[in-house]
This record gives structure tokens, sequence and C-alpha cells, in this order.
């Protein structure tokens, strides 16, 4: 039997004396998985351990189609088919939109089906600010440009750290479209959210972060339906009554 796509095993992240991660186990397929916590709870220090970002201190298993990654610099991470949309989109405010996308190297822009031409069909607004900087870009422009360029590595596995943070609910719902395209597509989705609404809308498939673990396994379906779990694990009211 293949293995799975994401194999996480005993997984323990420390910045400095703080043990911020503490024993994540967990494996995810071809399925996008959603994983969902309040603020503190180290979903952000998931997504760089995955990476190989400083500065997190790992010890523990993380597998990628079987190939350990622990201990592998970001740029191998992402050559074996892992990219990353950071929280807070981490774009260079003096390129332009198109330096963004041209500045990958020619060997990961060539060897796949995502290249510069197929991110701006994707996202034709990009295409027409293809000479304003990052900073001249609104919220949502910035969040596309992040995606196409994670895209562009043509990544079996994206791993999106709070995409939807600070965007309109119109933007939210272009991003939501965009998601369900990439995984038709056959590209895997690993989604880091807070916003409960977004995560039960890419994955029927939730995992709750609690105090650095995974506390709790469910379907979207289940904890929409149970306003007790959403107001202990996530400490927001049910969608129901949110404004």
């Amino acid at each position: 039997m293949p293995p799975d796509l994401l194999e996480i095993e005993d997984l323990d992240a420390y910045y400095g004396g703080a043990h911020v991660l503490q024993g994540i186990s967990l494996e995810m397929g071809d399925e996008p998985t959603a994983i969902v916590g309040r603020n503190g709870m180290g979903k952000t220090t998931l997504c760089k351990s995955i990476m190989g970002i400083s500065p997190p201190k790992v010890r523990g298993s993380i597998r990628f189609e079987g190939t350990e990654l622990v201990g592998k610099p970001p740029y191998r991470i992402c050559s074996a088919g892992v990219a990353y949309v950071p929280q807070g989109r981490r774009l260079f405010p003096s390129l332009t939109t198109h330096e963004h996308l041209t500045m990958l190297s020619a060997r990961l822009r060539a060897r796949g089906r995502w290249t510069t031409d197929a991110v701006y069909e994707l996202f034709p607004l990009l295409a027409e600010r293809k000479t304003l900087s990052g900073a001249q870009l609104s919220g949502g422009e910035q969040q596309m440009l992040a995606i196409a360029r994670a895209l562009l590595t043509n990544p079996r596995l994206l791993v999106m750290d709070e995409p939807s943070e600070g965007l309109a609910p119109n933007i939210v719902e272009e991003l939501l479209e965009i998601i369900g395209k990439l995984a038709a597509e056959g590209v895997s989705i690993l989604l880091i959210e807070q916003n409960l609404g977004v995560a039960t809308a890419v994955a029927d498939r939730l995992l709750v972060m609690v105090s650095g673990s995974i506390g709790y396994e469910t379907t979207s379906a289940a904890l929409l339906a149970d306003e007790s779990a959403q107001q202990r694990f996530l400490g927001v009211a049910p969608l129901a009554e949110a404004g």
C-alpha cells in the first residue's frame, strides 16, 4: 500500500524553551484537510515545521510521500512538492506582480501544469496588475499573488495558513472558488484556518488544535451541528448566531 501523502508522527516543536507543538500525529491523503483552532494553539508553528522554516526546533517525523522532511531545508521541501502560502502573504513590497511570478527558477516553472500564463488565466486580475508592486495591491490581490507564487512550484500539497484573514466577504467567496478549482485539478490542500465557515467550505475532514496538540477530529457537518464544540474548541458563537 502506498504511503499517505503527508504523515506526521510524534512531532514536537520548540521556540527556545517553549514547548509549542506537543506530540502531534496526523495523516492525510489527497482529500482536502482543514486544521482549525484558537489563536496561539500552534497552527502556524505546525506550518513552519512542515516547511522547515526557522525558528522552531523540531523533533519527530514528517513524511511526504514516504520521504522524511525533518532536517531538510525549505527549498528541498518545496522541490519535493510541498508549497506554502504563509499567513500575512509575505510579499516583497519592492517587486512587481510579474517579478514575483518570474523570480522562481526556470526548472520549477517548467516542470508541470502551472506556468506564469496559467496563473494569469486563473487570476485574470493579476494580469491587469502586472506592473504594480506588492505594496500597491489590495489585500485580496495580495492573497491571489501569494497563491499564484506557490502554484508556480507545481506542488502536490499546498499548505495554506489563514488565507481568508483580513479579506472582505466577497473576496473570501472568490478565494473559496479558487481553492475548489485547485482541489478538482488534483492539488491536495492542507488548510489552516480560524474562520470556521471557510474551513468547513473547503474540507469535510477537520482537525482541531488545542494547546499544541490535535485535540479533536471531526467532520464539517458534525462540527457545524455541535454548538458546544464550536464554543469549547474555538471560542466562537455558533455560526447561526454570528454576525
